[in-house]
């Protein structure tokens, strides 16, 4: 047996003589081999941790390499003798209390920072972590769970695991890696074996007899989990331990799968009590049906027209339809007249938005608009048929954002350059005098028009001679210089939000009035006069129309109307009518949700030049600029229509971009406020208000069309969570 023991304070040198004396050579074979077996006996005082590792070294017979960085001194001693291998533990758990660890590489030990080594080449086990030595060096385990989902697991584990090793998910096969000290990772092992088990119990399949399972389902979501959304999880949660009840529409039932026996012998007795029979069969087997997303009149000609084609063969399909189709048509069209013009806006406004619709009667559906509910007058079996088809048929429809950007770039030019000149030869007093010259020009530019007085100068920089003749200065000689440049830059964004194959449409622009005949009694015996005109009205502007399609693959078919329209100021004062300038796209295009598509454009580039001049003098070289006018014009457009469908298949997708939107509005006005003034006294203008809801959202994964790059992204916004329906 070996004692290690250190005089005094010098126990680091001693540590190092010990070392050193027992790896002399010379030293017998057999001795070398038992001092690595033989217990010993530790008793190291303020101790260098090099030297204690390199004796630690002799003791083990292993190599031991100290990181540069690992610098100070250790306490470490035994009341009785143990073996090599218990030494060397307590001497990592010595390190460990320090901030440093001893990792296993390959037969060699590394002495290094605790933070770095989970990067070291340490011990890897894949199997069971009971095979894992208890001891205090850092390897890697990896757990893989056969119940519960690995990301569940992390929140717990993690306050568990020093802060400079590490945990990680691998979804691939559902597996933990977590690199740890050994006795840690046999700690988590228990754990993850306690936590990994099956969280619910067998599917079972329970039989309705009097109720429509589409109906009890809710029922028993809301009473089990208010806060649960029916047939499902709650928003953000894991449905891995909730209960889950699904209705088999086909043959009536319910499939269940609880948490455990006792949530599932509560849900059975709940449906027990739930499936008696109705009050029905009392009153002649009249069933009311609530819709939530379907439009009751529209529905009712629908189930009524199926009807009808599986009795008679699809004989009675028309009949059938035009029981409740009139009503409908009738319904909607005062709703499809809003988009159209009606000679004047005061009809339009005074127009209902949703006209109230009249029942729709006729079989054995009946709908109430009133309250969007259908009456179904049908034995049991019929009826249960029939609402397995409604429940299909009622389900939401998704809605589809269409952002349209219209991206318009002018560039105009235009150069002038001219020379007018006129001149009299002769005395005063002569019969006959010669006149000589050049005319250009008309209005403002024409030379005799500026001598007499009748207009001003043009635009651009005019330098002129006059002399004066019989007391009366005349203009006899006249340069004139112009360049023109003008740059816009037009940018619109028109946005629509409509539902899964329903047109909408925008517009955003003016209703401008245009002549479209007049009269005027002038030629009456009488003198009575009745003029009058006839005025149409056309809107001048933005229009958006589109009618989105989701497909079953997820990309949208669009039927698309884009114009853009404007009055041309030239023609604001001309008596002939207005003038307006269109431009429009009419398409159908097919679109990934969320991708952009370019629906078309205009690349236009005008160049026009004119040049009056005299004949012959006008082409003599520097002197031909005295005889000649030249105008030069250049102008070019680009216009490009992009457009973006995002589909919103839910309500909270609904409230996500709604949120967003709307923080982009108050952003905007907040960096629109006024600067403060102490005179205006007027110092802020209006900004929309904060949102205050229940719950966290994420910000969106795409910015607006159109949006500036760097644009800083939206911060995290609350949204409300949806109220539940209430129960019929």
């Amino acid at each position: 047996m070996f004692a290690l023991t250190p005089l005094a304070s010098r126990g680091g040198a001693f540590a190092l003589i010990c070392a050193l004396a027992l790896s002399l050579p010379g030293t017998p074979a057999a001795f070398a081999q038992a001092r690595n077996t033989e217990p010993v006996t530790l008793n190291f005082v303020n101790a260098e941790i090099e030297a204690v590792a390199r004796t630690m070294a002799t003791i083990t017979g292993r190599s031991v390499v100290v990181d540069p960085r690992v610098r100070g001194t250790i306490n470490l001693s035994t009341d009785r003798p143990v073996p090599p291998n218990a030494a060397l533990n307590q001497f990592a758990a010595a390190l460990r209390l320090q901030g440093f660890a001893l990792v296993d590489t390959g037969g060699l030990y590394k002495i290094v920072p605790e933070a770095d080594a989970k990067l070291q080449g340490n011990v890897v086990n894949a199997g069971s972590p009971s095979a894992l030595p208890s001891s205090n060096q850092v390897v890697t385990q990896i757990f893989k769970l056969n119940h519960e989902n690995a990301n569940n697991l992390v929140p717990v584990l993690r306050p568990l695991i020093p802060p400079n090793n590490t945990i990680n998910v691998n979804p691939g096969n559902n597996s933990l890696v977590i690199t740890d000290y050994a006795e840690n990772l046999q700690r988590v092992a228990r754990i993850i074996s306690a936590l990994d088990v099956p969280g619910a119990s067998d599917i079972e399949i329970v039989p309705l007899q009097h109720a429509v399972a589409a109906d009890v389902v809710p029922l028993i979501q809301r009473l089990l989990d208010p806060s649960s959304v029916a047939g499902g999880a709650a928003p953000g949660g894991d449905a891995s331990f909730r209960t889950t009840i699904l209705a088999d529409q086909r043959s009536n039932s319910l499939v269940l799968r609880a948490a455990n026996p006792a949530r599932l012998a509560l849900v059975k007795s709940l449906v027990v009590r739930l499936d008696q029979p109705s009050a029905a069969a009392a009153s002649g087997n009249i069933h009311v049906v609530y819709l939530k997303n379907a439009d009751a009149v529209a529905l009712a000609t629908t189930l009524r027209a199926a009807i009808a084609a599986s009795e008679g063969g699809g004989g009675g399909g028309g009949a059938a339809s035009s029981l409740g189709g009139g009503v409908a048509s009738a319904a909607r069209a005062p709703a499809m007249n809003l988009t159209g013009n009606n000679g004047g806006s005061a009809s339009v406004a005074a127009t209902p938005v949703s006209p109230s619709a009249q029942p729709s009667t006729g079989g054995m559906i009946q709908a109430d608009p009133a309250t969007n509910s259908l009456i179904i007058t049908a034995p049991e079996p019929l009826y249960r048929q029939l609402r397995a088809v409604i429940d299909q048929l009622d389900s939401r429809r998704a809605q589809v954002y269409v952002e349209s950007l219209i991206a318009e770039v002018n560039d105009d030019k235009a150069a002038e350059f001219g020379i007018q000149w006129q001149g009299a030869s002769g005395s005063s007093g002569d019969r006959v005098i010669g006149l000589l010259g050049t005319n250009f020009g008309e209005g403002g530019r024409n030379i005799f028009n500026l001598a007499q007085g009748e207009t001003a100068p043009a635009t651009g920089l005019n330098i002129g001679l006059a002399r004066r003749t019989g007391g009366v200065y005349v203009l006899g000689f006249l340069a004139r210089f112009l360049q023109e440049n003008g740059a816009g830059n037009i940018l619109s964004t028109p946005n629509l939000l409509t539902l899964d194959n329903e047109e909408a449409k925008i517009v955003i622009g003016q209703n401008v009035p245009f002549v479209t005949g007049q009269f005027t009694n002038t030629g009456s015996n009488n003198g009575s006069v009745n003029p009058f005109q006839t005025i149409e009205r056309k809107d001048v502007g933005i229009t958006l129309r589109v009618k989105p399609q989701i497909s079953e693959n997820g990309t949208i078919k669009m039927t698309i109307y884009q114009e853009v329209s404007s009055v041309a100021p030239q023609s604001v004062n001309s008596s002939t009518g207005l003038i307006t300038n269109l431009r429009s796209i009419e398409s159908t295009v097919l679109v990934n949700d969320g991708a952009i598509v370019v629906l078309g454009g205009l690349l236009q580039d005008e160049f026009a030049s004119n040049q009056d001049k005299v004949p012959g003098l006008g082409d003599v070289p520097v002197l031909g600029t005295l005889f000649r006018s030249e105008t030069r014009s250049r102008r070019k457009t680009n216009l490009m229509v992009f457009l973006r469908p995002v589909v919103l298949r839910d309500a909270r997708d609904t409230s996500n971009l709604a949120l967003d939107r709307y923080d982009q509005m108050r952003a905007v006005q907040r960096d629109l406020q006024p600067p403060p003034s102490s005179v205006l006294q007027i110092n802020q203008s209006p900004v929309l208000g904060e949102q205050p809801v229940p719950y966290q959202r994420q910000a969106p994964s795409v910015p607006p069309l159109g949006a500036p790059e760097g644009a800083p992204g939206v911060t995290t916004t609350p949204i409300p969570a949806p109220a539940p329906a209430p129960t019929r």
